[in-house]
């Protein structure tokens, strides 16, 4: 899957993997207060959880809105990604709402070798995902 940089560069997701636990959390629009406080608590929880486990945001705003959002929200140690030029994103993870363009709220957890462990899709977009659940996939995979 191709992305795009907050910097209007290109971004693939295998490029995070590289032998580090990746936690891809989809979202509408991190301008939304739910996604809002899901990035920051994700952004909170990346702290503690050691360099070896890399958290990507993906959504469908702009490169310029995603960057916009890291900086008031200073948030530096998590990476957003856009979906907005192809979607593949979206439709490769089934994240894409096509009726309104935006992504659904998901969170996919996967291992150091690129294999996806752990799915989350959230069944009503205004809730957070169960960050209980998430954090345990990701420690059980820092514990082997």
């Amino acid at each position: 899957v191709e992305l795009t940089d907050n910097n209007m560069g290109s971004a693939k997701l295998s490029s995070f993997n590289k032998g580090n636990i990746v936690v891809i959390s989809s979202v509408p629009s991190l301008d939304t207060p739910v996604c809002d406080l899901e990035t920051k608590r994700f952004s909170e929880e990346a702290k503690k959880l050691g360099d070896n486990v890399k958290i990507v945001t993906v959504s469908m705003d702009l490169p310029f809105a995603q960057s916009r959002w890291c900086v008031a929200s200073h948030v530096d140690n998590i990476k957003t990604l856009s979906d907005y030029k192809n979607k593949d994103f979206g439709k490769t993870y089934g994240t894409l709402i096509k009726e309104l363009q935006l992504l659904s709220r998901a969170v996919f957890v996967i291992d150091p070798n690129g294999t996806i462990k752990y799915v989350q899709y959230v069944k009503e977009v205004t809730e957070q995902p169960n960050f209980n659940e998430i954090l345990t996939q990701i420690k059980a995979l820092t514990n082997k």
